[in-house]
C-alpha cells in the first residue's frame, strides 16, 4: 500500500509539473502573438516641399536677371581674357545709360533661355565673340556655338548685337562674330547696331571704343531712354584685409585648386598646370639681339598627351624688379593678405583673381603688369590724379576724340608705357592699390607650337622712346628656367592645348610646307615622318620653305634640316634670308606652287599640297592655286597662316 501511495503521488507531481510547462507556452504563444503581431503601418501624410532644381539656379541667367533688376547681359566668348575685359566694360557702361547689365560666360548657362529674355522689359544680349584657331569658337564658347548650328529655337523678340574680335592676317578673319551676328538674325533675332569688327593686328582698343561710342547712342535710340550724364567710378569688388589669416589658406600662384602646385593632380589643364620640370634650355639662334630659346620638358608621370601641331601654354610670372619698383612707388606692404570680393552676390565670379592672397603675389602671378593699360584703366585712375593737367590729359587719351586717340598711340602704346611708366611719369597718379590690382587685365598663358613629335619626343628685351627696356615677359623668364644641378629643378606650369594644324591622315600624301619664322609645329612634322620612315612606313614627299634675315644668325635646327634632306626625309629644304638676299621664301614658295599646281592638275587629284598662306606678301591666292584641281576631284583646300 505504501509503494502504490509513493507511485501515484510522483505521477501526480510529473503531471503537474507538464501541465505547467505545457500552460507557460501557450501563454507565451498567446502573448507574443498580442505585443508582436505584424501591425499596418500607418504613413503619416506629409506636405511636399515644393524645390528648385539646384541647376535652374545656376544656370538660368533669365532668372538672375530678374532676380537682380538686370536687362543687359553680355555674353563673351573668349581665349586671352580679351573679349571678357570688353564684356565687363559694357556691363559696366551701361548704368551710365540708366540702365543695369552683367557680364556672362556662355559656358555657364543655358543659352537656349534667349528665347526668353524678351520677358524682360528692354532687354538687351550683347556678344563679344572672339576668334580662335582657323575660324573656331574659343573653347568657352564650343557649347554655343554647338547650340546655335543645331538650334532651331524661336528667337523672335530677342534685341541683340555682336562685337567680334580676331586679326585680318588670317583667313578666317572674325569667323565666329560673324557666324553668331548671322545666326540669331537667321533664328528671328533683332539686331540692333551693326556688327563690330575689331583687329588685333591694327588697334584692337581703339576700334573697341570707336564702336562702343556709337553703339550706346544707338541703344538709348532704340530703347527709348537718356544718357544719365553722370561720369563716375563704378567699383566691381571690394577689398578685404585678412589681419591674421592662416598661410595655409593663402593663394601663393594657383591658378584653381589651393596647393595644386605642391599635390599634382591629373587631369591637367588651363585651371591645373602640370609643374614640368626644364631638362634642356639652350639658345637657337647664332647672334643678333634676340634670344631664341629651346626649350624640353619632362611631361612623365603626368598623362598628358599631344599631337604635333599642338600648342604647349605656358604660365609666365611678372619681372619680380617690376613688381617691387610697383610696391615703393605705391607706397604699399605687398606682403598684406587681401581679397577682393565681388559686390554682386548672385555673380559667378566671385574675386578678380584668385582670393585671399597677398599684393606681391597678385602681381607676381595674376595681373599683366608689363603691357600698355587700355584706355577704360587710364579713365578710372584718372580721378586719383591730384594734379588737373594730368587728369585732364588721362581723359583726354581714354576719350574717343581724334586728338585723344592720337594722344593715346604716341605717349602709351608707341612708347610702350606700362603701368609702372606711366606712375612714374605721373607723380601726382596715386591710385589705392586695390583699385589698381581690380582694372589690371589678367596674366595670361603664352602658347607655343611644340617643335617635337609625340611619337618622337623633344620639345630680349628692347629699347623705347622713354629709354626704359621693356623686357618680354614669358621669354625673360624662360631664360631663367635652367636645368640646376643642386638639386632644385626649374620647372614651368603648363599644359596642352589641342590645335586644329594636321598634316594629312595618309604619310604617303605628299607635303610642301613653308612655315616663314615659325617652323616649330613643322619641325615635329618632320620628326614624325623620320619616325614613320625608320617603321618602313610610306611617306610621301616632304618640301620645307624656311626664311628669316641672316643665315650667319637666324637658321633655326639648321643641323637637324640639312640632315632631315641628307637621309631623305626631306625631299627638298628651300631656304631664303631677307637681310642676306633680294629673292625670299615668298618668292620662292610661289615659284613652286605654280609647279605644284600644274602638277596637281595633271594628277588630278593624286598629289595633294598642304601650304601656308603668307602674312608677308599676301600669298594666299598663289598658294590655294596649288589645291586647284580642274576636274574637282581634289577635296581638301585647306590654308594655313604661318
Amino acid at each position: 500500500m505504501g509503494g502504490t501511495t509513493e507511485s501515484g503521488g510522483e505521477r501526480g507531481s510529473l503531471l503537474s509539473n507538464l501541465d505547467i510547462f505545457l500552460f507557460s507556452l501557450i501563454a507565451g504563444v498567446i502573448i507574443y502573438w498580442l505585443m508582436f503581431r505584424k501591425k499596418p503601418v500607418t504613413i503619416p501624410d506629409f506636405p511636399k516641399l515644393e524645390t528648385q532644381a539646384p541647376t535652374a539656379r545656376e544656370t538660368s541667367f533669365i532668372e538672375k536677371m530678374k532676380k537682380t533688376g538686370k536687362n543687359i547681359v553680355v555674353f563673351y566668348g573668349s581665349q586671352t581674357g580679351t573679349a571678357e575685359e570688353f564684356a565687363n566694360r559694357l556691363s559696366k557702361d551701361a548704368q551710365r545709360y540708366g540702365m543695369k547689365g552683367m557680364a556672362a560666360d556662355p559656358e555657364e548657362y543655358d543659352m537656349s533661355e534667349l528665347t526668353r529674355l524678351k520677358e524682360i522689359s528692354n532687354s538687351l544680349a550683347i556678344f563679344c565673340m572672339a576668334t580662335y584657331g582657323e575660324g573656331d569658337p574659343t573653347d568657352n564658347a564650343q557649347d554655343f556655338y554647338d547650340w546655335l548650328q543645331e538650334s532651331d529655337a524661336d528667337l523672335n523678340g530677342l534685341h541683340y548685337t555682336v562685337f567680334a574680335l580676331g586679326n585680318k592676317t588670317y583667313e578666317h578673319y572674325n569667323a565666329m562674330g560673324k557666324y553668331v551676328d548671322k545666326r540669331l538674325s537667321e533664328l528671328g533675332g533683332s539686331r540692333i547696331f551693326d556688327l563690330g569688327m575689331g583687329d588685333d593686328d591694327g588697334n584692337l582698343e581703339e576700334d573697341f571704343v570707336s564702336w562702343r561710342e556709337q553703339f550706346w547712342p544707338a541703344v538709348c535710340e532704340h530703347f527709348g531712354v537718356e544718357a544719365t550724364g553722370e561720369e563716375f567710378s563704378i567699383r566691381q569688388y571690394e577689398l578685404k584685409v585678412h589681419e591674421d589669416l592662416n598661410m595655409n589658406k593663402v593663394y601663393t600662384g594657383e591658378l584653381g585648386r589651393l596647393k595644386s602646385f605642391e599635390n599634382q593632380k591629373p587631369p591637367f589643364d588651363a585651371k591645373n598646370p602640370f609643374l614640368a620640370p626644364v631638362t634642356v634650355n639652350r639658345k637657337l639662334n647664332k647672334g643678333g639681339d634676340r634670344h631664341l630659346m629651346h626649350l624640353e620638358l619632362d611631361i612623365t608621370g603626368s598623362k598628358i598627351r599631344y599631337e604635333s601641331g599642338d600648342h604647349v601654354a605656358v604660365y609666365p610670372t611678372n619681372d619680380a624688379a617690376i613688381v617691387s619698383r610697383l610696391g615703393d612707388v605705391l607706397g604699399v606692404d605687398l606682403d598684406t593678405v587681401i581679397s577682393l570680393n565681388n559686390l554682386d552676390e548672385e555673380s559667378n565670379k566671385k574675386h578678380p583673381f584668385p582670393c585671399p592672397t597677398t599684393y606681391h603675389t597678385a602681381l607676381t602671378h595674376y595681373l599683366d603688369v608689363t603691357n600698355p593699360p587700355r584706355t577704360n584703366v587710364l579713365y578710372e585712375l584718372a580721378q586719383y590724379a591730384t594734379d588737373p593737367k594730368d587728369q585732364e590729359n588721362m581723359r583726354k587719351m581714354a576719350s574717343s576724340s581724334p586728338e585723344g586717340k592720337a594722344q593715346y598711340q604716341s605717349w602709351v602704346l608707341d612708347s610702350c608705357r606700362n603701368i609702372l611708366a606711366i606712375l612714374e611719369d605721373m607723380p601726382s597718379l596715386r591710385p589705392p592699390i586695390d583699385h589698381l590690382c581690380e582694372l589690371l587685365p589678367r596674366l595670361q598663358a603664352r602658347y607655343y607650337s611644340i617643335a617635337s613629335s609625340s611619337k618622337h619626343p623633344l620639345l630680349g628685351g628692347t629699347r623705347q622712346k622713354t629709354g626704359r627696356v621693356n623686357k618680354g615677359v614669358a621669354t625673360n623668364w624662360l631664360k631663367g628656367r635652367v636645368p640646376n644641378d643642386n638639386g632644385h629643378k626649374a620647372t614651368v606650369p603648363m599644359y596642352i592645348r589641342k590645335s586644329q594644324f594636321r598634316l594629312p591622315f595618309k604619310a604617303a600624301t605628299d607635303n610642301h610646307d613653308r612655315p616663314w619664322h615659325r617652323n616649330r609645329p613643322l619641325h615635329g612634322f618632320i620628326q614624325e615622318r623620320a619616325w614613320l620612315r625608320e617603321k618602313g612606313k610610306e611617306v610621301g614627299e616632304t618640301v620645307l620653305y624656311f626664311g628669316c634675315r641672316h643665315r650667319s644668325e637666324d637658321f633655326l635646327y639648321q643641323e637637324q634640316l640639312e640632315a632631315y634632306e641628307e637621309t631623305g626625309v626631306l625631299t627638298q629644304l628651300s631656304v631664303a634670308f631677307s637681310r642676306d638676299q633680294e629673292l625670299k621664301a615668298s618668292h620662292q614658295m610661289a615659284e613652286s606652287c605654280r609647279y605644284y599646281a600644274a602638277a596637281t592638275r595633271r594628277t588630278c587629284g593624286v598629289k595633294s599640297t598642304l601650304c601656308l598662306g603668307v602674312s608677308v606678301g599676301r600669298l594666299n591666292d598663289t598658294c590655294l592655286s596649288c589645291l586647284e584641281c580642274c576636274s574637282g576631284k581634289l577635296q581638301d583646300r585647306q590654308t594655313f597662316n604661318s
